[in-house]
């Protein structure tokens, strides 16, 4: 017995009905296997330490492992790009500091990569303030004190910084500009030995950040003189701002941010940006990057873009006034 064909139509709609069925199924089914979070600096670091704790708790979160993979090089553009080229399925992110989005993009115009364009923010994990610091050889204890120690001599005095064109010289400008104080910017190759070299009072002043500073401040080996955020740092809350001596123009923090390609599907972000403001109210998360010098601020994806979108004319303005450049 012949069986009726069956309808074209018939066939064409089951056909479409599955083709609309798919993305849903897949989204559903995300993440089907390990998702990598690539950190764009050498294992060891803050950043390396403070992403294998959120891989660790995303992977709880999301049922499969999360893997860190280094990928340093030129400043996180290595890192950056590899992702921004990455497939958009949410198998390959980014935790990566502002250096990233609102740094490199202003002193390098040629990147392979577009701060706002390449990626789809999921949300800000941690951040931290900068601190400006002095050997304990310098008659220098507050904000007044070092202006007018510095202004005495104008550009006499030299300040450390773990870089040239880092979040650390741009904080290093900033001060600079609002006190009126002239000093020659000293850039070395990490945090380590600008440290090092202002303990042993090679260099009078550096600018790092809390997390950085935290290990020896707690020894006595330098001082605090203020930080540049607009709130004292939870961490160091002794330590005053310097718009608590009326330069409230000194605003700056660093800080992280988890990110994908550009094109991320609706749910599979949505799955994401759920499973780290979960992480990231954790009191386990929250007294382990306490630990480690970071405040476990969080920011929703729209608010992270938000935030570059805000800082990028602001560095921009800066490095143009300053005259930084990335060499």
């Amino acid at each position: 017995m012949k069986l009726p064909a069956t309808p074209i139509r018939l066939v064409l709609a089951c056909t479409l009905a599955l083709g609309a069925l798919a993305p849903a199924l897949a989204a559903d089914a995300y993440p089907s296997r390990p998702v990598t979070f690539v950190v764009p600096y050498p294992p060891g670091g803050a950043t390396d330490v403070n992403g294998r704790l959120l891989a660790q708790k995303m992977s709880e979160k999301l049922g499969q492992p999360v893997v860190v993979e280094n990928r340093a090089g030129a400043g996180t553009i290595v890192g950056a790009t590899y992702v921004a080229k990455a497939a958009p399925d949410g198998y390959t992110l980014l935790l990566s500091s502002g250096t990233t989005f609102s740094i490199n993009p202003v002193l390098r115009p040629n990147l392979a990569y577009d701060p706002i364009k390449s990626f789809e923010p999921i949300g800000i994990a941690g951040r931290t303030g900068l601190i400006l610091l002095a050997n304990n050889q310098v008659p220098v204890q507050t904000v007044k004190q070092f202006v007018d120690y510095v202004k005495a001599a104008p550009g006499a005095y030299a300040y450390g910084s773990f870089g040239s064109g880092t979040t650390s010289q741009f904080a290093g400008e900033t001060i600079l500009a609002a006190t009126g104080t002239q000093m020659t910017h000293v850039p070395y190759k990490g945090s380590a030995p600008a440290m090092t070299d202002l303990m042993g009072g090679q260099v009078p002043f550096t600018v790092d950040t809390v997390s950085a500073a935290i290990p020896q401040l707690k020894t006595g080996k330098i001082k605090a003189i203020a930080v540049t955020t607009a709130k004292r740092s939870a961490l160091l809350p002794d330590v005053p701002t310097f718009a608590e001596s009326g330069y409230a123009s000194i605003n700056m923090d660093t800080w992280l941010a988890l990110v994908a390609p550009n094109g991320l599907p609706k749910d599979v972000k949505a799955k994401l940006e759920g499973a780290l403001a979960a992480v990231m109210a954790d009191p386990d998360v929250r007294s382990k990057l306490n630990a480690q010098g970071m405040e476990p601020d969080y920011l929703d994806g729209a608010a992270t873009a938000e935030l570059i979108k805000r800082e990028l004319p602001q560095m921009k303005a800066l490095a143009e006034k300053a005259h930084i450049t990335a060499d």
